[in-house]
């Protein structure tokens, strides 16, 4: 890998570099710094973990002059989450410099971003919505001076519904200004804000097949929905992660997730859209910091989240979208270490692990669901190994009269599986009810078809196409799910065989397409379960 100082980086930004780590450049780094260095436009194909913030910061901060009082820089990220990473890497990269990078976004009180603003920073780092009522409607902010605009993860500000606001930000900037545009991905969306807004821009792709995903071992396990919560506990105290981020569907079920985890004694804390900015800080201060071991979060609370030390992401839910399934295993794996993610799916999800697995370029091992005696037994492995080292590395000398004593009326053995009795933690059996919810369903399997003539069918529009078709005509008839039976009134329909009310052949076509998503089930692999090592 490429030193630093081969990346013609001033002494004055070497030296905070020395003070956060840094030795060696990224891949992402080493082609980067220099292209922005000469003032090139780059379009960057990276996703977070690979060292893209620093990429894009450091010619950044080099560009900016420290004379002047003017907002010289202006990155525009997704999420508050990531708006405030970035601003505190530029600050951290910055600091021997007397750089100042003030992170501007929606939920934070409007007086503390006024205040911070008089203070005249010279690299801003916002939300899309909140950096337009700054510039457009409070008049708070001047891009005037702008010499440089990043766009940080776009293709997630796209699917956010961001790209009016990115444009509206953009035509507000110098027309000569020097723009960088950094995406995991590259649909048609962003390649077209590409072209529209960039002058000749040089393209480095670092994907992340080559680098995040290699470093992750992925798992699965077939679970039934009403255990899932058992199997994560199991799990949980099984391989002991440092941290974890558990995802779930809804934020429903990131709370009841995350109630139960608490009733059962885990260190556990929420992450979702509905808290307010104060508390979400909160929790991911402590997340950082260690002092809870567990974040239950969704998709969007989660994106954009960095956090070093995330050995284990665990899919409670199944993701709808397979491509947010990268997005939630890329918390882990960071940085060039490796990484654990585990996904349950219940048997109607098998297919979708399918999809996943071409999404991600990598296949799932299937994993048995551990039972309550596998996590007792590795608790009590646990508890053998803190007492072989106490006797190998601490002075027990105080306690051997009483040990003597003990030694009188009982046998060694009996003693130490009192000992092992008392120190283990056995798992907690509190029951735990959560809401049930349906099989995930991706949106981008294509659905089986039938063509009649002209029309395409899909099962999802099916029947509201059948009842659409039902009060036109001002009749009230309901179907059973079944497809091949039509009841008016309890009373069963006079159709032909095989078809519906109007000669419509419901069950042949039904029955191909629940064959075509029940899929194949995976080979069972439960003889080669192994708990994770600590």
């Amino acid at each position: 890998m490429t030193s630093f100082y081969d990346l013609k980086i001033s002494e004055p930004v070497m030296s905070a570099l020395g003070n956060m780590g840094f030795e060696e450049a990224t891949p992402i780094q080493e082609q980067a710094i220099p292209a922005i260095l000469e003032g090139r436009d780059i379009i960057g194909q990276a996703q977070t973990g690979t060292g893209k913030t620093a990429a894009f910061g450091i010619p950044l901060v080099e560009k900016c002059d420290t004379s002047s009082g003017l907002i010289q820089g202006m990155i525009i990220a997704p999420t508050r989450e990531l708006a405030i990473q970035v601003a505190e890497e530029l600050n951290r990269i910055g600091q021997t410099k007397g750089i100042r990078s003030l992170p501007i976004y929606g939920g934070q009180n409007i007086k503390w971003q006024m205040n911070g603003l008089r203070n005249k920073p010279h690299i801003i780092v916002g939300t899309p919505g909140r950096l337009v009522d700054h510039i457009l409607r409070r008049k708070t902010i001047s891009l005037d001076h702008i010499k440089m605009v990043v766009l940080d993860e776009a293709d997630e500000m796209l699917d956010m519904g961001f790209i009016e606001d990115i444009e509206t930000l953009l035509k507000e900037t110098p027309v000569q200004r020097q723009t960088l545009l950094f995406s995991a991905t590259m649909p048609s969306q962003v390649r077209a804000l590409a072209q529209k807004f960039m002058k000749d821009p040089i393209n480095i792709g670092i994907t992340s097949k080559k680098i995040s995903v290699p470093l992750i071992a992925q798992n699965y396990v077939e679970v039934h929905e009403k255990q899932k919560f058992d199997v994560l506990c199991r799990l949980l105290d099984i391989q002991s992660p440092d941290l974890a981020i558990v995802f779930g569907r809804t934020k429903k079920r990131v709370n009841e997730v995350y109630e139960g985890l608490t009733k059962r004694g885990y260190s556990a804390r929420e992450l979702h859209g509905d808290m307010d900015q104060s508390r979400r800080d909160s929790v991911m201060r402590q997340f950082r910091e260690g002092s809870i071991q567990v974040l239950v979060a969704t998709d969007v609370a989660a994106r954009g989240l960095d956090i070093s030390g995330v050995t284990h992401v665990y899919n409670f839910d199944i993701p709808q979208d397979p491509e947010s399934y990268v997005h939630r295993i890329g918390r882990t794996g960071r940085a060039g270490k490796s990484g654990i993610a585990i996904t349950f799916a219940t048997v109607k999800e098998s297919r979708l692990l399918k999809v996943i697995e071409q999404v991600s370029g990598q296949r799932m091992i299937r994993l048995a669901a551990p039972t309550i005696d596998e996590a007792i037994e590795v608790q009590q492995r646990i508890t053998v190994e803190k007492l072989v080292r106490v006797i190998e590395e601490e002075n027990v000398s105080k306690y051997i009269p009483m040990a003597e004593m003990i030694l009188e009326n009982h046998d060694s053995v009996t003693i130490i599986a009192a000992a092992l009795k008392v120190l283990t933690k056995e798992p907690d059996m509190t029951p735990i009810n959560l809401t049930e919810i349906k099989p995930a369903r991706s949106r981008n399997v294509k659905h089986p078809k039938r063509v009649a003539g002209e029309e395409t069918f899909r099962e999802d529009n099916l029947w509201r196409s059948v009842r659409k078709e039902q009060y036109r005509k001002g009749e009230k008839k309901s179907y059973e799910n079944s497809g091949d039976k039509a009841y008016d009134k309890g009373k069963k329909s006079d159709a032909a065989p095989g078809k519906d009310k109007h000669g419509s052949p419901f069950k042949k076509f039904h029955k191909s397409v629940s064959d075509g998503y029940r899929g194949n089930k995976p080979s069972s692999n439960a003889n080669n379960y192994k708990p994770a090592k600590k």
